[in-house]
């Protein structure tokens, strides 16, 4: 028998044998053209262009993936690598899989090169795109996890994007990776699909050999290989009990989430986009909580305009029937670019021109914006929300850009509704600080955990080596979560958690617990958090709340909250 250690990526408990998966990497051929083939080669590329970008729309997710397969599409679509590869076919005599092969590998060695650890991960989505399009000119057929023949866990030492949207998921137990982190394309995805995973397991390729007995303990970031039959049989109940507990919330996905003791808690989607996936589980949530906007920029070659936008958000008004969306202004920056707005190169992006800032500083794209979802206004209840606010200034100057707009829709005679609530997402440190002034001027907020940890923490959320210090539970976000919901609960305006906690079970006992009503998640949290709220009543849900407040560290916090809500729910590991 013989263990592991790695990070849970996506929670869960998977019992298999092992299928080793490797990419056959894609060669192309190092063939010369003479200038009278140059016309068929660019044709070929244009033709693999059109295929791979149709094969992309075809696999898109509008969940928690939507950005990864967005930021594929404009790969795919950039001019500059483009531009390049048919100089290499017409200037320098390449065929067109030569052309591609060089064109990708160099942009890719690139990104490996830089320091910044968010541009080195776009180099995994170089290789996929770079593999996807030379398959195309080649006419091979995709490398995929389709066509799995038997329940497995998948062993490799990452996967693509593509690899894991396209798996076969009645034979796919659980994944195990050698690389990779929480915040990886693997993580992000394994747990849109409710796939247990463990990642980031060193050498684990040269020690699995295919068809080992694994057991993925992805409750504790631990997997045992050629287990003895105490633990497989140890194992086997555990998974059982977590797919029991599973099951069980699943019955609560449609009610309304209600408390024991009868107090409503009003349960959102967060959503990238309006295809059919994004709005899977509309019918079972409240409202949308987060409309993140910047996919639908992400997956435009180009700026999209007015009427695109307003398209898109009258979409997901009339979807929701009535029901309130959050609308996030557009949040690029960061670990999110567009490849046709050339952006001046930050050393730390994070703590640059990103989201509202970079929204205020190109007025023109603000108000193209702002027009289209005030159009959009009439045809359900919308609310606008500014991302990354870190002063009064901010939500002052973004809430006069939305006044000129208004003015300009009413000079032209264009309808739009003046009610519109305007909020702030509260993710800067600063921002919790003073939410006391902001909770008088702004309609709403919502705290975005995500990056409220990243800046409180001062650790990358995207850096593996900073993970120890990306402490989600640490005391410090209690206290500032509890002062913000004490200066909105005072005014008297609603307050949501959208980040990634919002769908933490765990972690929601404590907010309840602080006065918050609203929460808003992935479509894979819904049903266990409606169950937890149905077996809670306020008084527990604010004990919890004063036990998290008075602890010293993060896995203190971490361990009281988990251990509070399996009792609740009748688990042994609630994950």
């Amino acid at each position: 028998m013989r263990e592991y250690t790695g990070t849970t990526a996506s929670p869960g408990v998977a019992i298999g044998p092992a299928m080793v998966f490797t990419h056959t990497l894609v060669q192309a051929k190092e063939r010369s053209i003479s200038p009278g083939e140059a016309a068929a080669e660019l044709a070929l590329f244009d033709a693999a262009l059109a295929r791979a970008e149709e094969e992309l729309r075809s696999i898109q997710t509008g969940g928690e993936g939507a950005g990864i397969f967005a930021a594929h599409l404009a790969i795919l679509s950039d001019e500059e690598m483009n531009q390049e590869i048919r100089a290499g076919i017409q200037s320098l005599g390449r065929c067109a899989g030569w052309a591609v092969q060089a064109v990708y590998r160099e942009f890719a060695g690139l990104l490996r090169d830089v320091d910044d650890p968010l541009i080195r991960e776009r180099a995994a989505d170089m290789d996929d795109v770079g593999q996807r399009l030379l398959r195309c000119i080649l006419g091979l057929p995709p490398c995929s996890l389709a066509q799995i023949d038997r329940p497995s866990i998948v062993v490799a030492e990452d996967l693509y994007p593509s690899d894991t949207v396209t798996m076969d998921r009645k034979n796919v137990l659980g994944i195990l990776t050698q690389r990779g982190g929480v915040t990886s394309h693997t993580a992000i995805l394994a747990r849109s699909l409710g796939i247990p995973a463990v990642v980031g397991v060193p050498e684990v390729l040269s020690q699995v050999e295919p068809g080992t007995p694994l057991i993925l303990d992805a409750v504790h970031g631990k997997v045992i290989a050629a287990a003895d039959r105490d633990t497989l049989l140890r194992y086997q109940a555990m998974r059982e009990r977590v797919l029991s507990q599973a099951q069980a919330a699943q019955r609560y996905r449609s009610a309304p989430a209600v408390t024991r003791d009868g107090v409503r808690i009003h349960v959102d989607l967060n959503i990238g986009g309006v295809t059919a996936q994004a709005l899977d589980g509309l019918d079972c949530v409240d409202g949308v909580g987060l409309f993140r906007t910047e996919f639908l920029y992400m997956q435009s070659q180009t700026l999209p305009d007015e009427d695109t936008q307003f398209t898109s958000y009258r979409a997901a008004l009339e979807a929701l029937d009535g029901r309130p969306l959050v609308l996030r202004t557009l949040d690029i920056g960061g670990d999110k670019q567009l490849p046709y707005l050339e952006l001046p190169r930050e050393d730390n992006p994070f703590l640059g021109r990103r989201a509202l800032r970079l929204c205020l500083a190109e007025p023109e794209l603000f108000r193209i914006q702002l027009r289209a979802a005030l159009r959009a206004s009439v045809f359900g209840q919308l609310r606008i929300m500014f991302p990354m606010v870190g002063s009064l200034d901010d939500f002052r100057a973004a809430k006069a850009t939305v006044v000129k707009a208004q003015e300009e829709l009413e000079r032209e005679g264009i309808p739009f509704r003046r009610d519109v609530a305007l909020g702030v997402m509260i993710e800067i440190p600063a921002a919790a600080m003073i939410a006391d002034l902001l909770a008088r001027e702004a309609d709403f907020a919502s705290i975005g955990t995500n990056d409220l940890c990243q800046y409180l923490n001062a650790a990358d959320r995207l850096e593996p080596g900073a993970a120890p210090y990306y402490q989600s539970y640490h005391p410090a976000m209690f206290r500032l979560i509890r002062d913000v919901a004490v200066a909105f609960t005072a005014q008297g305006k609603d307050l949501c958690v959208c980040g990634e906690l919002g769908g933490d079970c765990a972690f929601a006992s404590a907010l309840i617990g602080l006065g918050l009503r609203h929460l808003s998640m992935s479509a894979s949290a819904v049903a266990g958090i409606k169950q937890l709220v149905a077996v809670l009543t306020i008084p527990e849900a604010q004990e919890a709340a004063r036990q998290a407040l008075s602890t010293s560290t993060a896995a203190q916090a971490e361990e009281y909250l988990r251990a509070f809500a399996a009792r609740r729910t009748g688990g042994e590991h609630f994950v």
